[in-house]
């Protein structure tokens, strides 16, 4: 496992979207692995600079998202297909039939997480996985618990990220209950990942991820086991 720890969050951006860019590069057909939330926003900022300049084509990438809110529609302002449309596809020359998220209408939300895991897997696998953290330390929708699910599945989220993702809504009541994700095993299915974490409130589960436990109290900590690994944060999050 890999830290670089940044000066403030242009620095993490910055060199987290370097790394993808290098991939790109080399790989023109390579198959990205997303993340929502605010934390990846300035590092898609970059990205959309890099292609706009002509450094850097997405014409050929295929790219897989974490995870979805369930119930939700793709035309509700707050789903992560519209997040990533409105961050990321809509302004670089990627294909948007190469893009793929989750089915938050999914009539069979058990045989949705199926074919999630198999079309990745006909695509070749992820070559690079962005990560996000929770403050609990959670991955994805991967919350803390005395067991963690492998593949992708549908699963309820805990108090706390609903808390955290209340403020995108108009109150914490309208905020999904369920969602669609990634496993850990599906996330640990990619050949790298890159885990990118600012501020303070992120530093007790950056602390726990420095140490030398695993639990699945924290699930970021299982990371230790993974091949490749970078965690990308600032020196607020990265702690003493």
């Amino acid at each position: 496992m890999n830290f670089i720890v940044c000066n403030n969050y242009e620095e993490i951006s910055k060199k987290a979207a370097e790394i993808i860019a290098e991939l790109v590069k080399s790989k023109p057909d390579c198959v990205l692995g997303l993340a929502t939330g605010s934390t990846p926003v300035g590092t898609y900022k970059e990205l959309i600079s890099k292609n706009k300049s002509g450094e850097i084509s997405f014409a050929r990438a295929v790219s897989y998202n974490l995870d979805e809110y369930y119930p939700i529609s793709p035309d509700n302002d707050q789903s992560y297909r519209y997040f990533m449309n409105a961050n990321l596809f809509s302004h670089i020359d990627i294909p948007m039939e190469n893009t793929h998220l989750l089915n938050g209408e999914a009539e069979d939300p058990d045989a949705e997480c199926r074919a999630y895991d198999e079309a990745i897997k006909n695509a070749g696998g992820i070559d690079i996985q962005i990560l996000g953290i929770g403050r609990n330390g959670h991955i994805a929708f991967n919350e803390p618990d005395k067991e963690l699910i492998a593949p992708t599945h549908k699963t309820g989220l805990t108090e706390d990220t609903i808390d955290a993702n209340s403020r995108f809504f108009a109150s914490a009541d309208l905020v999904p209950r369920y969602a669609l994700t990634m496993g850990m095993g599906s996330i640990f299915a990619a050949k790298k990942i890159i885990l990118l974490a600012n501020g303070a409130s992120k530093a007790q589960a950056i602390g726990e991820l420095r140490s030398d436990k695993i639990t699945t109290s924290n699930p970021s900590t299982l990371l230790k086991l993974h091949p490749d690994v970078t965690i990308i944060c600032d020196k607020e999050a990265y702690g003493e």
